[in-house]
């Protein structure tokens, strides 16, 4: 998800740069994808918020020769200081309006809205990982203890081809604290809400991915502190052969762990616009009944 979402960030950012066009916008237009295969992924709804039209790829055109009357080539998600993958951060800088909008539009495009409470309880999410590394070995022990808390709302999820995309962007836009290990599911920060905090459990010496992502995002960002309060076991190799955090699983300390999860929901309590929305929530229930 990280990288499809570089192409869909440099892509919104490109309507940007293009902003002068009248159908800058418009989603009554074609994206070719300049490669010969079909087009298909886990993340192809997101297309939707761009054109809705079908995505051609260069197989459209085998043989034939081709005028375009208007084209845009976009500006691409990996290049040297660009944006995204390789966005260059000012230090104490955070809160990036293009990053804000870019959310606010795939949200908007794809009809992704907020859900009405009935209470005030903190939405706990926890990301399962369905995968050989990076797994929460005593995983259930903790989502137990989550459950016993009074004042949240916890789910574990996992988010596998099962679940479409659309409903992956509905549960995460609708929770306050979104919990996960290292990895590309938790590029979902970009689609919480603005109070909401990322609790990346363990960042597997990757210190910065998605700290740098919830800074440009706005968002609270909290991860394992003491190290000697997770059990990692025994070290793997990748792939490549190179051993690496990356590469195994780990338990963490559940009393540690709730209270990393308690100083994310402090912080959504203490959020103006968290309140705002729960009190109109209310409101709203009432005029209804």
């Amino acid at each position: 998800m990280y990288h499809h979402f570089c192409d869909f960030f440099n892509l919104y950012a490109s309507l940007h740069v293009n902003s002068t066009h009248p159908s800058t916008f418009s989603r009554d237009n074609h994206i070719l994808v300049w490669e010969t295969f079909t087009y298909d992924s886990a993340f192809k709804d997101a297309f939707k918020a761009f054109t809705s039209n079908p995505i051609w790829d260069l197989k459209e055109f085998r043989g034939k020769t081709v005028c375009f009357k208007n084209a845009v080539f976009p500006l691409l998600p990996r290049m040297i200081f660009g944006l995204y993958y390789n966005t260059p951060l000012i230090y104490g800088c955070e809160t990036s309006g293009l990053f804000h909008s870019f959310s606010k539009h795939i949200l908007h495009s794809l009809n992704v809205k907020l859900h009405l409470r009935t209470d005030d309880r903190v939405r706990i999410t926890l990301l399962s990982r369905g995968t050989t590394y990076r797994t929460i070995l005593n995983e259930q022990e903790i989502v137990e203890a989550l459950l016993k808390v009074k004042g949240y709302y916890v789910q574990r999820v996992v988010y596998d081809r099962t679940v479409p995309f659309t409903k992956q962007l509905d549960i995460t836009h609708n929770t306050d604290v979104f919990i996960g290990m290292h990895g590309a599911g938790l590029t979902h920060l970009l689609f919480l809400p603005d109070w909401a905090a990322l609790f990346e459990v363990y960042n597997c010496e990757d210190p910065n991915c998605y700290a740098d992502l919830a800074r440009l995002r706005g968002l609270k960002y909290v991860t394992w502190e003491d190290k000697s309060k997770l059990v990692q076991q025994e070290q793997s190799r990748s792939p490549g052969g190179v051993t690496h955090a990356k590469f195994t699983n780990y338990s963490f300390d559940v009393k540690e762990f709730l209270r990393l999860v308690e100083k994310c929901a402090s912080y959504v309590r203490k959020r103006q616009d968290f309140k705002n929305f729960i009190a109109a929530s209310k409101m709203r229930t009432r005029e209804e009944l």
